[in-house]
């Protein structure tokens, strides 16, 4: 099964940066779609972007152009470039893996705009991220 663990949470200022890292193992990237999620207190997960096997990004509306999706060489580690931050963007943030399919949510987001429910994922533990305004 494949593990995630995510790096990288932290403070920052509305209008700062931070960089999410999530290192996969267990993992074989050319067969499985990864995105990044986040979930407040009090709100159910939001998925954020996505990225498949070819390189493929997806975003929603909420952090296009703000938010950048990407991968290392290796394909083995996922990253969350967030510049702009907003005090809205606090929350848990977690990456996901999801097996190739037709009906994934992670390889196919616009299918779904990124909605859940999200069935059959593999999670990591999550980092904190806080915005200060």
């Amino acid at each position: 099964q494949v593990q995630l663990v995510e790096s990288g949470g932290g403070s920052a200022e509305s209008g700062g940066s931070l960089r999410l890292t999530c290192t996969a193992s267990r993992f074989t990237y050319s067969t499985y779609c990864l995105g990044w999620f986040r979930q407040a207190p009090g709100n159910e997960r939001e998925g954020l972007t996505t990225i498949d096997s070819d390189g493929t990004t997806y975003y929603i509306d909420a952090v296009k152009g703000r938010f950048t999706i990407s991968r290392s060489a290796d394909k083995n580690t996922l990253y969350l470039q967030m510049n702009n931050l907003k005090p809205e963007d606090t929350a848990m943030y977690y990456c996901a893996a999801e097996p190739l399919s037709p009906y994934s949510v992670l390889c196919v987001p616009a299918h779904t705009g990124l909605r859940g429910p999200y069935i059959g994922l593999n999670w990591g533990q999550g980092t904190q991220v806080t915005v200060s305004s």
